[in-house]
C-alpha cells in the first residue's frame, strides 16, 4: 500500500522552512547540558535572553522540566550527544547521496564546515568541551585563536576570545529539500495530503483503524506519528505518553548583505546561528518554552538582529525582509522519540528532534521505514525509545498530585 503523509499545513512549511538549514552531526547535541537550567533560572526576567521558560501552572510543563533536570549532568549529556550525533552522520551521509542525484546548486547543498565565535573565555572554554566529546564520536575541529579566527572569516568583528572550526559540515535549503523529497515520493506512489488535521482515532484493541481527519477518515495498516510540537496533543487522545514541549523560535532573513560569511557561524553567547545563503543571510536562534503560543516577542527578533552586529560586520539597520517563527518539538532528554509504541503495534513515532530536525532529517526517515518494514535498523533505536521516559506528574478530581519515577536513569 503506498503511504499517504498528511499535514496540518502545506508541505515544507511548518519548521522545515523556517530553520537555519544545518546539516552538522559536529554540533548534534542534547538540549539538557549541565546547567541548562541553572542558565535558564538567571535569564528568567530576560525576555531577550536565548533560552526562556515562561512561568505557568501547567502540570505537562512541571513534568517535563522534572525529566530535564534529571538529564542536565554531565554523565547523561555525554551518553546521549553519541546517538544523536551517529543519526545526525547518517542523515548527512543520506543528504549528500540525495544531492548527487539531483541538481546540488538548486538545494544550495555546501560543506563549507560551521564555525564556532567565542567573545568570552567562558564560552571558548565550553566550546572546546563540546569539542571534546565530538572527538570522541569521529569529529575534529580546529581550535583557533582570536587573531586566527579574525583571519579565518573577515566577516566576525573584534573583539573575540576565538573560536573553532569544524570543516566538512553542512547546509542546504530546508524547504527546497523538502519539497525535493516531495516530488520524489510522488513519484514513487506517495500521495500527500496538505491542509488536512489529525483530531481523533479510531482503535480496535491494540491496533488503531484509522486516523479521522477534517477530510474524512484515513485507514492504514501502519500509522506514524511525526506532529512535532503537536505530538503530544494527538499522542493523549490514544492514551500514549509524549512529553514533548514547543520551543519557540525565530529567524530573520537579510537580503543582498554587502558582506557574507565564509561559513555558517555559531555566535555562542547569544546561541545565534548566520547562515549565507545565495543572495540573503538568515539568522536564527533562541528557545522559547511558552506552550504552543506562535505569538512574536519583539525583544527576541531584536536580540537575534544585535547579536548579528555585535559578531560581525554585517549590518542590521536594514529592515529583515522576513521574520519567521516556529514550534520546535522538545523532549526533556533532548533524544528524539523513534520506534514503536507499547500501546498499539501498528503506531511509531518519529517527533521531538528539538534544534536538529534536519541534522536529524533522513537518519530518521531511514530507520522509520526499516522498523516499518520489520528490518534490522542500521543504527540502535534502542536510545529513542518512545517508552523510555519516565517522570510524570498527574492529578485527577479530588486527589493529590502523585509524582512517579521509573526509567530517569
Amino acid at each position: 500500500m503506498a503511504p499517504t503523509v498528511i499535514d496540518k499545513g502545506a508541505i515544507g512549511h511548518g519548521c522545515s522552512y523556517g530553520n537555519a538549514g544545518w546539516v552538522v552531526p559536529a554540533h548534534a547535541m542534547p538540549l539538557p547540558a549541565p546547567g541548562a537550567l541553572r542558565q535558564a533560572a538567571k535569564w528568567m526576567l530576560r525576555r531577550d535572553s536565548p533560552l526562556y521558560i515562561k512561568p505557568r501552572l501547567n502540570l505537562d510543563m512541571a513534568s517535563w522540566l522534572l525529566e530535564f533536570l534529571c538529564y542536565a549532568n554531565e554523565r547523561k549529556f555525554r551518553r546521549n550527544t553519541s546517538p544523536l550525533v551517529g543519526l545526525a552522520r547518517r542523515s548527512l551521509e543520506l543528504i549528500e547521496a540525495f544531492v548527487s542525484d539531483h541538481a546540488s546548486g538548486a538545494l544550495d547543498f555546501r560543506q563549507d564546515g560551521l564555525t564556532y565565535v567565542c567573545k568570552t573565555e567562558a564560552a571558548l572554554k565550553h566550546s572546546l568541551h563540546e569539542l571534546d566529546i565530538v572527538r570522541d564520536l569521529g569529529y575534529e575541529g580546529s581550535v583557533l585563536s582570536a587573531e586566527e579566527l579574525l583571519a579565518h572569516d573577515p566577516v566576525i568583528r573584534e573583539p573575540v576570545a576565538g573560536g573553532v572550526f569544524f570543516p566538512g559540515q553542512g547546509q542546504i535549503e530546508p524547504l527546497r529539500f523538502v519539497e525535493a523529497l516531495a516530488a520524489e515520493a510522488k513519484t514513487l506512489g506517495a500521495e500527500f495530503l496538505p491542509h488536512t488535521e489529525v483530531f481523533d482515532f479510531e482503535a480496535t484493541g491494540s491496533r488503531i483503524d484509522a486516523a479521522l481527519t477534517t477530510k474524512g477518515h484515513i485507514e492504514a495498516d501502519q500509522f506514524v506519528l511525526a506532529a512535532g510540537s503537536w505530538t503530544r496533543d494527538i499522542a493523549r487522545k490514544m492514551h500514549v505518553k509524549a512529553p514533548i514541549e514547543a520551543g519557540k523560535g525565530y529567524a530573520l532573513i537579510y537580503a543582498n548583505p554587502e558582506r557574507m560569511p565564509r561559513a555558517p557561524l555559531l555566535l555562542v553567547e547569544r546561541r545565534v546561528a548566520l547562515t549565507p545563503r545565495d543572495g540573503s543571510i538568515r539568522c536564527a536562534g533562541t528557545m522559547e518554552l511558552a506552550g504552543m503560543s506562535e505569538k512574536i516577542t519583539p525583544d527576541r527578533v531584536q536580540a537575534i538582529a544585535r547579536a548579528m552586529e555585535e559578531y560581525t560586520h554585517l549590518s542590521c539597520s536594514a529592515e529583515p525582509v522576513e521574520v519567521w517563527r516556529g514550534l520546535r518539538p522538545c523532549t526533556p532528554d533532548g533524544l528524539p522519540m523513534i520506534g514503536r509504541t507499547e500501546k498499539y503495534r501498528n503506531l511509531l513515532l518519529a517527533t521531538g528532534h528539538a534544534m536538529l530536525g534536519l541534522t536529524s532529517s533522513t537518519g530518521t526517515g531511514e530507520m522509520v521505514a526499516e522498523l516499518l518494514a520489520e528490518e534490522k535498523p542500521k543504527l540502535d533505536v534502542t536510545p529513542f525509545s518512545p517508552e523510555r521516559f519516565g517522570w510524570e506528574l498527574t492529578a485527577r478530581p479530588g486527589a493529590r498530585i502523585r509524582i512517579s519515577r521509573s526509567r530517569c536513569i
